[in-house]
């Protein structure tokens, strides 16, 4: 069977489990042990990845890693603060209504230094308009304490409502994979990652 056959028959919630049993896999360490040259080589001709992640830049979030998946398993597309824009949604429309991914996962996390700038009002060059685009979940998130980058369940709870609207905003915006996830082609889904524990776990929507 093809690359594109197996994508194919794979299902929204079989392709989200595929992740998560691989993070599974990553915090055991337990990973499959792959032959990086050859899956290079197998997916030199064309890729049909079975999800697409939309992450943060944060060098501790290496997705492909912590989801223990290899060489043409995932479309990556990763801005500090993991929220959306036109290109970002060109590139989800790409992988789902273009290759054929099955599943969009918005992957917020622990100690976002994005999230932080934002909830410190740092204004500097382009981290000024990286920033409105965080501001929204700042709104939308209840304060226990100060409301600075030294509250940290604070920041991780913003991090969190900012899953919660960017997922919001990509269905509002994009006709493509909101006709896609009601016909049931897709599923999308938000997660956290915690870096102490290295474990992602799916946020209710």
């Amino acid at each position: 069977m093809s690359k594109k056959e197996i994508l194919n028959q794979l299902s929204p919630d079989e392709a989200l489990q595929k992740l998560i049993d691989g993070n599974l896999r990553f915090r055991k360490s337990e990973h499959i042990n792959r032959d990086f040259m050859k899956e290079t080589q197998d997916t030199a001709g064309e890729q049909y990845p079975f999800a697409i992640i939309l992450g943060c830049i944060d060098s501790r979030v290496p997705v492909e890693i912590l989801f223990d998946q290899g060489v043409g398993d995932l479309f990556v597309t990763r801005v500090a603060g993991n929220f959306e824009n036109d290109d970002i949604l060109a590139s989800l429309e790409f992988a789902c209504k273009v290759v054929g991914s099955k599943l969009i996962m918005v992957l917020g996390h622990e100690d976002c230094g994005a999230i932080k700038a934002a909830c410190d009002g740092i204004e500097v060059g382009h981290i000024t308009s990286l920033i409105n685009n965080i501001k929204p979940a700042i709104v939308k998130t209840k304060v226990v304490g100060n409301s600075t980058s030294e509250n940290k369940k604070y920041i991780n709870d913003v991090a969190k409502s900012n899953v919660h609207l960017t997922i919001r905003r990509i269905r509002e915006k994009s006709s493509i994979i909101n006709s896609l996830e009601k016909e049931g082609r897709i599923k999308i889904v938000g997660a956290y990652y915690n870096i102490d524990l290295g474990e992602v776990s799916l946020i209710k929507l």
